[in-house]
């Protein structure tokens, strides 16, 4: 959706969203909607630079979206801690310090005291924390809400409850695609289908990674921030919901939630916030991230296919990247020319695509 508004934006008229289900239910619901490039990463790398610049244009896109769409996506910019219960914890969170400090990035290492001051949640034995204030957060289910509004008023065409099966080609040029009704002829084809990217394209390997997820009603809010363990995380909704997560499993497409998944969230949310015990559970859900072989993303054109892209493979980080992977692959189909950052994430960095 995020690439669909991209392009009507530019111009862009002949556009067509096919999907298989409706509109975002799948890993773009599941998500917790946290952009925390910072909180997560061990170094400074290509992907590192591409989520912070990503995360750094959403409070525009938050804006432009409510304008369009009517839509608040609720960006929460309170910030994010990072929280060390053991003595590997701490020399974790130590080192990030440390590096993102030398690369002038906004980071705050906090005391136990003062992780404890600033939320009082925090379960009394941790031993130091750091503060992310340029990571923030995003109501999910409402940014998908809001891309459909904004696509509708853009006049995109979306047609949902349809498969599609393969890429058609010819004298490699991108001819159509093969749908569960029919042949849609057309000239470019962005492969944008998550853990399904290799039922469209096998040689393109992207895997489902199940993620379970429990929702709790904390009202009052029991935390301001995201707060981070090396093990798990909690999210403060604005309505009272709190999100903890995550399981990362290897199940294949079997999206349910399970006796083990959920005790696993709630051992390591109680280990950030004891209190969360006395809270009610109100739902639980379970999603499929969409994992490249190399956990990277796979951005941009198909070296072998004119006029075939992808922008698959996001894993953990779909939410995070929507606004730049609509901007980047807009520019690319309209333009005519790739834009340098999406170097490493190129599809031909794998084996030759198989189109029919």
């Amino acid at each position: 959706m995020s690439i669909a508004r991209a392009l009507a934006l530019r111009g862009v008229r002949d556009i067509v969203v096919l999907e298989r289900n409706s509109l975002g239910s799948e890993a773009s619901f599941a998500a917790g909607g946290m952009l925390a490039p910072q909180a997560e990463a061990d170094s400074r790398d290509d992907f590192f630079d591409l989520l912070c610049q990503s995360r750094d244009l959403y409070p525009r896109f938050a804006s432009e979206l409510k304008e369009e769409s009517g839509v608040d996506i609720e960006l929460d910019t309170t910030g994010t801690l990072y929280l060390a219960f053991t003595e590997h914890d701490q020399y974790e969170i130590d080192q990030r310090f440390e590096w993102q400090t030398q690369a002038g990035l906004k980071v705050e290492r906090l005391t136990a005291a003062e992780a404890k001051l600033l939320e009082p949640c925090v379960a009394p034995n941790v031993s130091g924390a750091l503060r992310f204030a340029s990571d923030i957060q995003v109501e999910n289910r409402k940014l998908v809400n809001a891309l459909a509004n904004s696509l509708a008023q853009l006049e995109v065409r979306i047609a949902c409850g349809i498969n599609v099966d393969a890429v058609y080609q010819e004298h490699q040029r991108v001819t159509g695609v093969a749908t569960s009704v029919g042949t849609i002829s057309c000239s470019t084809i962005v492969v944008a289908a998550g853990a399904w990217t290799s039922f469209v394209i096998p040689s393109i390997n992207v895997e489902p990674v199940r993620g379970q997820m429990l929702c709790l009603t904390a009202t009052p809010q029991l935390t301001r921030h995201v707060i981070y363990s090396p093990r798990g995380y909690l999210i403060p909704r604005q309505d009272g919901r709190l999100l903890a997560g995550s399981t990362s499993e290897n199940a294949g497409f079997v999206k349910e939630v399970t006796a083990g998944g959920i005790t696993t969230v709630l051992r390591n949310a109680l280990e950030i916030a004891p209190a969360i015990a006395s809270l009610a559970l109100a739902d639980s859900w379970a999603g499929l991230r969409p994992r490249a072989a190399d956990g990277l993303p796979v951005l941009g054109p198909c070296g072998e296919i004119d006029g075939l892209f992808f922008a698959t493979g996001h894993y953990r980080n779909g939410i995070l990247l929507a606004p730049l992977t609509g901007d980047l692959l807009a520019e690319a189909i309209v333009r005519g020319a790739v834009p340098g950052v999406l170097a490493p994430f190129s599809p031909n960095r794998f084996a030759a695509v198989d189109a029919r």
